[in-house]
């Protein structure tokens, strides 16, 4: 049977489409309008020539960026620490929403009010300070993986997942010998493709654009993340604008602003380009249920 659209449907689709086209514009700008000051002559970011389209176009503030050793090893330490994190946070949240899952499990009730009372109730800075320090965690880059390793709003969405899971299937796999364990591997996991796509990208993110906790608890430089190290050198910039407010230097504001938009985008790029390679498992996610066999 040929499948007929109504005039009304189609309207409501290009409202729909316009008004996406709208919102990823507006997303789109602040990117446009940050890499043209990047790559713009101090001169035209000092008169507010600046709008979208670099005036005078010059690499001088990449150079600097790039020409910087440090900003390179912190680059590599943040990808190297984004992907440990995310694959412990991974592991630790199926390990958490899986057994949850199951209704005969004693002290089911006690684990879930315990898991969500940590996620409306923490005990703030200074005892998370202490503890860090007494763990013998200050100072180790450890620190950036333990303490956030497990997201509670992650694991309740993956565990609302694993519900929707038919039991037959598992116990299916449980009447041909399969263990809690093989269940997981065998069964769970291969239809949890989409959903672990999506909470992978949600904590790499928070991962990459952290820095809070490094500023909290490392002191060294060794392993500042580059989120970290970005907070830095705009501190240090505007320090070096301040100074040239008050004469002692001659253009250092406009240097330091294009200076501030190319370290931006040295920090941001990277992680915009995973998105692409996780796309098609969100194209999947959104198609599950949708298909009637």
């Amino acid at each position: 049977m040929a499948n007929i659209k109504s005039k009304t449907t189609k309207t409501g689709d290009f409202i729909i489409a316009a008004l996406l086209f709208v919102v990823i514009c507006l997303c789109l700008f602040p990117m446009l309008n940050l890499l043209a000051r990047s790559l713009s002559d101090p001169m035209a970011i000092i008169n507010r020539r600046v709008s979208f389209i670099p005036v005078d176009v010059t690499l001088d503030s990449y150079r600097f960026v790039f020409g910087d050793p440090s900003f390179s090893r912190s680059l590599l330490w943040t990808a190297v620490l984004t992907v440990i994190c995310t694959l412990v946070s991974l592991a630790i949240t199926i390990l958490c929403a899986f057994p949850l899952t199951y209704e005969n499990l004693k002290g089911k009730g006690v684990f879930n009010t315990l898991i969500i009372f940590t996620m409306y109730f923490s005990a703030g800075t200074i005892p998370n300070y202490i503890l860090m320090k007494g763990l013998g965690l200050l100072n180790n880059p450890l620190v950036l993986i333990l303490p956030s390793c497990l997201s509670v709003f992650n694991m309740i969405i993956l565990r609302s997942f694993f519900y929707g899971v038919p039991i037959a299937l598992r116990e299916s796999a449980e009447l041909d010998g399969a263990n809690p364990f093989g269940v997981l591997i065998n069964v769970y996991l291969p239809l949890s493709t989409a959903v672990l796509a999506t909470l992978a990208l949600f904590y790499a993110v928070g991962r990459w654009n952290g820095f809070s906790d490094a500023l909290l608890y490392l002191t060294e430089s060794t392993f500042h993340p580059i989120q970290l190290k970005l907070y830095n050198i705009i501190n240090n910039l505007s320090s070096i604008e301040v100074a040239a407010q008050e004469g002692v230097a001659g253009n250092a504001p406009a240097a330091s602003d294009g200076m501030k938009a190319a370290a931006v985008m040295f920090a941001t790029v990277p992680i915009l380009v995973v998105y692409p390679w996780l796309q098609r498992y969100f194209i999947a996610g959104v198609s599950v249920g949708a298909v009637k066999g």
